[in-house]
């Protein structure tokens, strides 16, 4: 395996993981939990799976970058020389790193004070602004895997 090979292993792992947890979430468990739970149960399990799931995303936060700018320098020799569809993908990157950002240090320990103080109906607002940012995140995630896929081939 190449070097570069390896390294473009682990940027799609990494992508996979974040953006496929994502789509798991909106697609999957969230109307499965809707459907099976009451809200008491439904924010205390979301509170134990965000921390789970935000482990992952945090490797993928710092192994995308890493990886992403191991390829630019194997392939393109830098910022100048890459191509269009490259900085755009830097740039959503950064827009679904803020995104993530503002769930994990704004939404989460407030949704955390809501179930804590047993506030169901505030722990339902914000789960829906989560869910909202996620949604946005999992599109953000889409648009770039389908960037990368109609990449130009070298």
């Amino acid at each position: 395996m190449t070097p570069y090979a390896f390294i473009y292993s682990l940027h799609l792992l990494a992508a996979l993981a974040w953006v496929g947890g994502m789509f798991f979430a909106w697609m999957v468990l969230r109307p499965a939990a809707v459907a099976a739970l009451e809200a008491p149960a439904r924010l205390k399990l979301w509170l134990a799976v965000f921390p789970r799931f935000f482990y992952w995303v945090w490797a993928a936060v710092i192994v995308l970058p890493i990886t992403g700018m191991g390829m630019l320098h194997l392939r393109f020799s830098g910022f100048e020389t890459a191509p269009r569809y490259v900085h755009i993908m830097i740039g959503l990157y950064i827009a679904m790193l803020a995104l993530f950002l503002r769930i994990q240090a704004l939404q989460l320990p407030e949704l955390r004070r809501a179930v804590t103080a047993e506030d169901w109906q505030s722990g339902g607002a914000v789960l829906g602004r989560i869910r909202r940012l996620v949604g946005i995140n999992l599109l953000l995630g889409v648009l770039v895997v389908v960037i990368a896929a109609a990449r130009p081939s070298f």
